[in-house]
């Protein structure tokens, strides 16, 4: 482990946040009246009722595989903000910064390549006592921290199986021997201590990450240690009637579920309740010492030595909780040896009153130790199983990144067809080190292979795959590890599918080859990832896909196929700047169709429709690709002629109502006799210096011609 230790600074409040959602203290320069130095952050100097604080520090150079930041604790949400991204997030911030207590985990921090110098900022809420980080801040790598996790709870893990089982042997005396009703009072205790321990070690998060539910246990048998304690203590002294013993007993008994209940209904936070325990036990504890001092000499000897192994461990509590709320320093109070103290004196007082059952208890002890080496030989499997998932893991997290930049890149293209020059290039970093194949479906229906890697890959894959993928099975969820086939295919389907439910294109991969202790899940999870990396991919070319035909759609005019009046003002903004910068000029046609309304009303508006379709066709026929044609809207039509002067746009124009005059209206099968049009032409410089009145010159030589009697063009003029 490499402590962070030095260097820290805080800040009181809370940043405001930019519009782009990034906290705008991560910009501002440094200035010595916001930022002050702190030895460790927790706790700054003059909190003065704030809920809100920031801690910075830059971060130290070290040499590791997969580094990571490690946390031992945090009062009590907090988000972790580094190259002005949101890297790491514990707990949720409402729109004023707040949040409620979501437990008090350990963190884990993965830190991205070539962290070493920079600084990193920490974000953190509490309305609780303290505030700020707790325990520990350390770079190790993500193997070694889930060793030094399990290594630091093996401890409490041992102790609190011992606590379990003699709670379950002083249950088992209590209902064996009913009228010794201190065992029932022992088994709780045990109990409590046991599901404390158990809850409280960092490695009850590795057997169940609900750090909400562990601090629920935690602070139910907490909570409950001093209903035990007083139980017992008044189970022992019932002849002298202690009944403040018995006050004390039921004062926690309905704190505890209070608490508890209060904290479920979400009316109080969990952690708020914590300070208020602390100070009613310590003056519970002060209490049940006088009574127990007062008549510690009527206790029977095995009693005494029970309570000053009881008195070691609320000591160690004491500890623990003074170490909780900053009155001592932070370190790591053995609370777990209190309770073993307790652990071995229960033992030794059973041995003691029950020496008939010296051998049982010796063969207990005995599978004790078994079980005991049996859990660390499945520690150091584990650890080995460790290493190699987060060996698995990482890997899993790069190609993960790796497909985050693929999908970010083909959002960025214009089409489908633009996307797969980059989803090609990304292929082989996506699967390697699984050796494997792309094949792009092919205009016969076919599908070529488009990319290939891996070793041997060549004389694997076939060049080609037939229309029907004849011998291939796709690949599908849930798999499980044994049923994985030597060769894996996946489907890329793409919707809108220009060919139907037809696929666009075929993944063949080799079956994964991990190691054995990772084998069993590490293959199905392997399969699973590049499954719905697939499906992600297939998801973004279809987004590609539907914008394009959205975009075609939005464009497009579905009765005469030309571009619509939409299109033909965002072409015209654009054609202005062009044709100012580069001093060329801009000619407009505005044109409508003569009498057009007289004619729907003679023949109907299918028969109009005809026409519309017609004008269409001729307008597509008399024109430049480079001129572009528009129905500006009902039977009102523009044409855009970028670089014709006035006199080639009023000739074209021209051609445009002879052929229009002269084509018959057909209409099934009957001809409805012909159409004429009235145009105007305006041209930037020519007929309009300012081009802003170039649309309305047009029109107003659209009205002139009108006026004229129709069936003509008219060229506006300066």
């Amino acid at each position: 482990m490499q402590p962070v230790d030095e260097g820290w600074q805080y800040r009181w409040g809370d940043s405001p946040f930019l519009a782009d959602g990034t906290p705008l203290w991560l910009d501002e320069p440094d200035s010595a009246e916001h930022w002050h130095d702190i030895a460790f952050p927790s706790n700054p100097p003059g909190r003065k009722g704030q809920e809100h604080a920031w801690f910075r520090v830059t971060l130290p150079d070290g040499e590791w595989y997969a580094p990571a930041l490690y946390i031992y604790s945090v009062d009590i949400i907090l988000q972790v903000w580094f190259r002005g991204e949101l890297l790491y997030q514990y707990g949720t911030f409402d729109e004023h910064g707040r949040g409620k207590f979501e437990g008090w985990p350990w963190h884990e921090i993965p830190l991205p390549d070539g962290y070493e110098g920079e600084t990193m900022y920490f974000r953190v809420f509490s309305n609780y006592t303290d505030i700020g980080l707790w325990g520990e801040v350390a770079i190790l790598d993500h193997p070694d921290l889930v060793l030094h996790i399990v290594g630091n709870s093996a401890e409490s893990l041992v102790i609190a199986a011992l606590s379990g089982l003699i709670a379950l042997l002083a249950l088992i005396f209590a209902l064996i021997q009913r009228g010794q009703r201190s065992f029932a009072s022992i088994a709780l205790f045990a109990f409590l201590t046991g599901v404390m321990l158990l809850a409280e070690s960092q490695a009850s998060l590795l057997i169940l990450y609900q750090p909400l539910l562990w601090d629920y246990l935690a602070a139910g048998s907490y909570y409950l240690i001093p209903v035990a304690l007083a139980l017992l203590i008044s189970q022992w002294l019932d002849a002298r009637r202690p009944r403040l013993v018995r006050w004390l007993m039921w004062l926690h008994l309905v704190f505890a579920a209070f608490a508890l209940m209060l904290a479920l209904l979400g009316l109080v936070n969990l952690s708020s309740t914590f300070p208020v325990f602390d100070g009613v036990l310590l003056t519970s504890l002060a209490l049940m010492v006088a009574v127990v001092v007062r008549n510690f000499s009527s206790l029977y000897r095995e009693q005494q030595v029970f309570l000053f192994t009881c008195g070691v461990f609320i000591v160690l509590l004491i500890l623990d909780m003074a170490v909780a709320h900053g009155f001592l320093p932070w370190g790591r109070v053995p609370v777990s040896w209190g309770a073993l103290a307790f652990s071995l004196a229960l033992i030794s007082i059973s041995v003691w009153h029950y020496g008939k059952t010296q051998q049982a208890l010796h063969q207990l002890t005995v599978q004790l130790e078994q079980k005991v080496a049996e859990r660390t030989a499945r520690a150091e499997a584990l650890a080995e199983r460790e290493v190699e998932r987060s060996r698995l893991l990482a890997l899993e997290s790069k190609k993960s990144q790796k497909l985050a930049d693929t999908i970010a890149a083909l959002q960025d293209c214009a089409g489908v067809e633009e996307a797969f020059q980059p989803l090609l290039q990304a292929l082989p970093q996506l699967y390697l080190p699984i050796a494997g194949c792309f094949y792009r479906r092919n205009p016969g229906g076919g599908y070529d292979r488009a990319s290939l890697w891996g070793r041997s890959a060549a004389n694997i894959f076939p060049p080609s795959l037939t229309q029907d993928l004849s011998g291939l099975t796709e690949t599908v969820l849930p798999v499980r590890s044994q049923d994985v086939p030597a060769q894996l295919c996946f489907l890329l389907r793409v919707e809108p599918a220009q060919f139907g439910n037809v696929p666009e294109g075929v993944l063949l991969l080799e079956r994964p080859n991990l190691p054995d202790v990772v084998k069993d899940y590490g293959t199905a999870r392997v399969v699973a990832w590049v499954y719905q990396s697939v499906e992600k991919i297939g998801i973004t070319l279809s987004g590609l896909a539907l914008r394009s035909e959205l975009q075609r759609f939005s464009y497009e005019d579905s009765l005469t196929g030309l571009k619509n009046r939409r299109y033909f003002d965002e072409l015209f903004r654009h054609e202005r700047e062009v044709a100012i910068r580069s001093e060329r000029p801009l000619s407009l046609l505005i044109f409508d169709i003569d009498h057009f309304k007289r004619f729907n009303d003679s023949h109907g508006h299918d028969a109009g429709d005809e026409v519309l379709r017609m004008v269409g066709r001729v307008l597509e026929n008399c024109f430049r690709g480079s001129d572009t044609v528009c129905r500006y809207g009902g039977e009102e039509f523009t044409v855009l002629m970028p670089g014709a002067s006035r006199e080639e746009a009023r000739q074209r124009a021209e051609n445009l109502r002879v052929t229009i005059a002269e084509s018959q209206v057909e209409y099934l099968g009957k001809q409805l006799g012909n159409l004429t049009i009235s145009a105007g032409i305006a041209c930037w410089p020519e007929s309009s210096p300012e081009f802003d009145e170039l649309f309305r010159a047009a029109d107003r030589a659209l009205y002139q011609a009108k006026a004229a009697g129709r069936n003509r063009v008219v060229t506006a003029s300066v």
